[in-house]
């Protein structure tokens, strides 16, 4: 039997059709990640031009930069989960993780164009984001019923979203009117992202209410090792064994296969960006805009995806979100107008994100017992990081090696194998009837 230790488990559901509402605590961390996203995008949006066409680096410098930044993401997460998890420190390593983001827009803002100060300066960026996003889910997880996780993230996914669309917009707006200043930016990015700070030092709290009338949990073969010894929010036996620990559910184990098998069949956004401006030959001025459509979706739809995976359980909108993606490489291939193949992708690939991104969470939170959930979420969110770029070098070699379609085709029929798999690997959530049998 698996046991999930967030809310209360002796807590009667709600009536049918009622609608419970959203925690506080979930409304605050959305509001945080809205504003941070604000400032983030605007850089995120900008950066390419002002590296690319503003400093004179090269395509390949460019992607150096990224690639590298991005790799250091995924292993600090790890880090920042197991850290977080170590007494409780959620909102201290979250917090730690928003001030360092916010720190390297003042970083491009003073480096002027000294390309290593700049490459220091994303590379905090990408940093503070991977010690951040382990804790901050933690949170969503430990504040909210089991039964809602769905719904939470959704929530809190909208809100970020929100921030993404907000984001470049701004940042567009401000080098519009300053005739391309992009100092201007950075240091708009700086204040917005400052202002996220002070949300998550006033408005998060910094560890779950403890219910006094909340039963114990039992003592039993899983409480040797650490894996429940001690009070709530604390774990012993180390860095190690925080973030393998959760390792001992078989349900787990599987969902963090899982992550990786469908992560290596995932290529980035930016390769179908490229596929999509290569096929419609637009002008380039517009490919910035080209993740606005997809978020726009994202953020209509993730609500009702995180309701939906609430009630029909999480596992088949997590399938059925990589399967939209699927369609997607299918339109970047099948001869069709370009408007159906440019709309179809974009709203193919919000719902994409819309059906997996929280949910993925969702599904794993509830495997994972009282202080080991940022750690647990960092291993499979590290685990779908670090496939997806491997996905995105091997689709990069395969593209240069034999062209766009060829690499376009072995993309798709990897998903379909991953797919495959992970339709026979996936559990269902500890409170199914299924799950709990065992």
């Amino acid at each position: 039997m698996y046991l999930a230790t967030t809310g209360r488990p002796d807590a009667p559901p709600a009536p049918t059709g009622v609608r419970r509402r959203v925690p506080g605590t979930v409304l605050a961390l959305g509001a945080v990640s809205l504003v941070t996203d604000v400032s983030s995008e605007m850089v995120t949006a900008v950066l390419p031009l002002y590296l690319v066409l503003g400093l004179g680096l090269s395509p390949l410098q460019f992607g150096l930069l990224d690639g590298l930044s991005t790799g250091a993401t995924a292993l600090v997460r790890l880090l920042g989960g197991a850290t977080a998890d170590r007494g409780g420190r959620h909102k201290q390593v979250g917090g730690l993780g928003y001030a360092l983001s916010a720190c390297s827009r003042l970083g491009l803002l003073l480096a002027g164009g000294a390309t290593g100060w700049i490459a220091t300066a994303i590379a905090a960026d990408r940093l503070g984001k991977g010690v951040r996003t382990a804790p901050r889910d933690a949170l969503i997880t430990l504040h909210s019923p089991p039964e809602d996780l769905g719904r939470a993230f959704g929530t809190h996914r909208a809100m970020d979203t929100t921030g993404a669309l907000l984001g470049p917009l701004a940042a567009f707006a401000l080098l519009w009117a300053t005739a391309d200043a992009y100092d201007t930016v950075f240091a708009v990015s700086f204040s917005v992202g400052a202002f996220g700070v002070l949300l998550w030092v006033l408005l998060v709290p910094g560890r779950r209410r403890v219910d006094e009338k909340a039963p114990a949990v039992p003592a039993g073969p899983r409480a040797r090792g650490g894996f429940h010894g001690g009070p709530p929010g604390r774990f012993h036996g180390g860095l190690f064994d925080g973030l393998l620990g959760g390792l001992r559910s078989p349900g787990y184990r599987r969902i963090v296969v899982c992550a990786g098998i469908l992560g290596a069949a995932t290529i980035g956004d930016a390769f179908l960006y490229l596929l999509l401006q290569r096929r419609l030959a637009f002008d380039a001025t517009w490919f910035p805009f080209l993740p606005l459509g997809a978020a726009a979706v994202y953020l209509l739809l993730a609500v009702p995806a995180g309701r939906l995976a609430d009630r029909i359980g999480r596992r088949a909108p997590l399938l059925y979100g990589h399967g939209a993606l699927l369609l997607a490489y299918g339109l970047l291939l099948a001869p069709l107008p370009d408007a159906v193949a440019l709309l179809g992708v974009l709203l193919l690939l919000g719902v994409f994100y819309a059906a997996t991104d929280g949910v993925l969470m969702a599904l794993a939170g509830p495997f994972l017992t009282e202080g080991r959930q940022a750690s647990g979420l960092a291993v499979v969110q590290t685990a779908q990081a670090l496939a997806r770029l491997g996905a995105a070098v091997a689709f990069g070699a395969v593209w240069t090696a034999s062209g766009p379609e060829t690499a376009l085709v072995a993309a798709l029929l990897a998903l379909t194998a991953a797919l495959c798999c992970a339709a026979r690997l996936l559990p269902t959530t500890p409170s199914e009837p299924s799950e709990r049998s065992d």
